[in-house]
């Protein structure tokens, strides 16, 4: 009995040491001291190096460290936000822009903790996330694509059960990851980059393989194959996401589009219809301008 409180009564100094160390990085990052940061996780590391939270601490004052915002003058926006520069005739002359950079020793040595972190508490989501958007900042998209499909593959390991900051349980985590994931699709999608589609495809098809009717995950297959002109196959998917949920106006609107690229002009509108049918103004509104090129 006496052990078990002795093991008790060290259960709750680790905690306190965990929770002091950890307000007092939170108050050094904010104060952005970075000296005292570095002291503090040493010696936080040196008390409890089984604290989660160490970890994702040492993570992000790794990555903050690695980055590197710089100003730029240049002649064409590339499709980046800035302040435009207009000559005295009021044309535009040029842009303004932010652009992020990454010291690559930094970057490294915060995904060698967050690592650490993910190997000792393999649970936690937020770590895993947490290394897939350094990885997607720093345009790192085969290592991206990689930890994502490991994140649903352990998913499937765990039944879902995952945790978050403080070890806290995630609640409705499946919704939660898989919606994060297609966030991330997307970022790969917004590249413009085509050499990116087979990533694409391998994070729908690894989603599909456990969670076959998520909707999004056929819809992604399906541009992957449309944007390759693989059109009866992008078909495929997209029948497929209508019979799960014949009313959904996006994967209507994609069926629509799929048709339209085909020529088959018949189907298209039969589909644009259904579109204004069950879609938002916004939906209701393009469809009428496809219908009407159509039929000219």
């Amino acid at each position: 009995m006496k052990l078990r409180i002795i093991l008790i009564l060290t259960l709750i100094a680790n905690f306190g040491f965990a929770q002091n160390f950890h307000e007092k990085f939170k108050k050094s990052t904010e104060e952005k001291d970075t000296i005292q940061q570095l002291k503090i996780l040493k010696e936080w590391e040196s008390k409890n190096s089984n604290d989660p939270e160490l970890y994702t601490s040492y993570f992000n004052y790794y990555f903050a460290k690695s980055k590197t915002d710089l100003i730029s003058i240049d002649k064409n926006s590339n499709g980046k936000e800035g302040y435009q520069l207009k000559d005295s005739l009021g044309n535009v002359a040029g842009y303004i822009q932010s652009n992020k950079s990454y010291n690559e020793k930094y970057a490294k040595k915060g995904i060698e903790y967050i690592d650490k972190g993910i190997l000792k508490f393999p649970k936690r989501l937020d770590m895993r996330f947490g290394k897939t958007y350094v990885l997607g900042e720093n345009e790192n998209y085969t290592e991206f694509t990689k930890e994502i499909i490991k994140t649903i593959e352990y998913s499937n390991v765990i039944k879902n059960e995952w945790n978050w900051t403080k070890d806290k349980k995630l609640e409705d985590a499946e919704n939660f990851m898989l919606g994060s994931i297609q966030n991330y699709v997307t970022q790969l999608y917004n590249t413009g980059n085509d050499d990116l589609l087979e990533n694409m495809k391998n994070i729908a098809e690894t989603i599909l393989k456990y969670y076959p009717n998520h909707i999004e995950s056929l819809s992604n297959i399906s541009i992957v194959h449309l944007i390759r002109k693989e059109f009866d196959k992008g078909l495929e998917y997209l029948q497929k996401a209508e019979k799960i949920n014949p009313t959904d106006f996006v994967v209507l609107g994609n069926i629509a589009q799929a048709y339209k690229m085909k020529d088959d002009k018949i189907n298209a509108i039969k589909y644009y219809e259904l579109v204004k049918k069950y879609g938002n103004e916004d939906a209701k509104a393009n469809s009428d301008e496809n219908i009407k090129n159509l039929r000219k």
